[in-house]
């Protein structure tokens, strides 16, 4: 039985239960994010790894360095259909993000002020909204040594200009 939100990927041969509600949710405009999803962003509600668990097929992996911290990232994707499901980081290795579209209710996980931060918006299209309220971060949430960084919280809903 799921004590979290479940998903899969197009052909359904790969299934998972994330086992609990995520930790936060991040809203990410890097360009990684928006070539791995053909978007101009992704939504990324991000689970502890250890109550994550991938049902029928094993998806395959496919591994690249982050441009941003050097770090691996490990996309992980079913060898049939090609859906994108899950990202995990040598930089967090107890976490593991899902692309929210695989969700098999993309509302069951909730987008508030209070659990998403929208990080690289330096990077976003011209004309891309931030909502009021929202933690958002030029780059990175945190330095590589893990430091928080402070986040700008607009008062009224920001439009990212053209550059």
């Amino acid at each position: 039985m799921s004590s979290g939100p479940m998903g899969r990927c197009l052909c359904g041969k790969i299934s998972y239960d994330t086992g609990s509600e995520p930790l936060w949710v991040t809203i990410c405009y890097c360009r990684f994010c928006q070539r791995a999803t053909g978007s101009d962003r992704m939504i990324e509600p991000v689970y502890e790894r250890a109550s994550f668990k991938f049902i029928g097929d094993r998806p395959a992996v496919y591994t690249l360095p982050s441009e941003g911290s050097g770090k691996n990232i490990h996309v992980h994707f079913c060898p049939d259909c090609g859906t994108k499901l899950a990202l995990a980081f040598e930089r967090w290795p107890d976490r593991l993000g899902l692309y929210s579209g695989t969700l098999d209710d993309p509302a069951s996980v909730s987008i508030t002020p209070d659990n998403t931060k929208h990080i690289f918006v330096s990077e976003a299209r011209p004309g891309t909204i931030v909502p009021a309220g929202f933690k958002a971060f030029e780059r990175h949430a945190t330095d590589s040594d893990g430091t928080p960084m402070e986040p700008i919280v607009h008062r009224a809903p920001f439009t990212v200009e053209g550059r």
